[in-house]
């Protein structure tokens, strides 16, 4: 039985999640759903990273099991067939090896974080940015990255709902850099906590605004305490942005 890898971008504007739930339709039944109609046989798609509610994705990456030896482009090509009503493409797909895996196999994943600063809201990027009308410094946002760099307890900045069994993290790139009306923040780790990378942005953005300094955002994370936390960015603006593998 081939295994076949596919990275993934989509809008996750009308979805409750990568993750199958009960209380809506997830990026991942819709996926499985269009590999069934191609193949004929119910799978299970595994992903690289369980994006929430409203994130999106740049190259997400997933693995399957068919039951039928097809050339990868035909997958490719097939996939994107039954999926022609949804916000999801296939833009790569490629055989890999049996004991491939998109979560295990990981060395590194990549978000981005996208801020639309200026006074008007958006309109074409509308649920794709997080509109921040007050100017942000950019030099005070990457001085205070330099705080959360490195391994860390980051109990201040994962969700109360987080699964994750120990807190500590290995946060390798952390940045903020301006391009016209737009800010984005880079975020590179092997794993993060849930919601991590959205609670830092609502850190750095307080920076930013001269809310807060970078030795705020210092006593926060040695706090080691959701009440030290502050508010976490809201989902739309976030995309899983790449996948790395050895």
């Amino acid at each position: 039985m081939p295994r076949y890898k596919l990275v993934l971008e989509y809008d996750g504007t009308p979805y409750v999640g990568w993750q199958r739930q009960d209380n809506g339709l997830s990026v991942q039944q819709s996926l499985e759903q269009a590999v069934a109609a191609f193949c004929g046989e119910q799978t299970r798609v595994f992903a690289a990273g369980r994006t929430d509610a409203r994130v999106h994705a740049l190259r997400q990456t997933v693995h399957v099991d068919i039951n039928r030896d097809e050339p990868a482009l035909t997958v490719q090509k097939a996939v994107n067939f039954y999926l022609k009503k949804e916000p999801i493409s296939a833009i790569e797909v490629i055989e890999v090896a049996p004991d491939f895996h998109a979560r295990f196999s990981a060395t590194s994943r990549t978000y981005v974080y996208r801020i639309l600063n200026r006074s008007a809201p958006p309109s074409l990027d509308c649920h794709r940015v997080w509109h921040v009308p007050r100017r942000l410094n950019v030099s005070a946002m990457n001085r205070a990255t330099e705080v959360l760099i490195g391994n860390h307890d980051f109990t201040t900045f994962r969700s109360s709902r987080c699964q994750a069994i120990s807190p500590f993290k290995t946060l390798d790139r952390l940045d903020v850099v301006r391009a016209g009306s737009e800010v984005r923040v880079t975020a590179i780790a092997r794993s993060f906590l849930h919601n991590q990378v959205r609670s830092l942005v609502g850190a750095l953005k307080l920076v930013g605004e001269g809310r807060w300094t970078d030795a705020d955002v210092d006593k926060s994370l040695a706090a080691r305490s959701r009440d030290a936390a502050p508010a976490t960015a809201p989902p739309w603006g976030l995309y899983l942005a790449d996948v790395g593998y050895d």
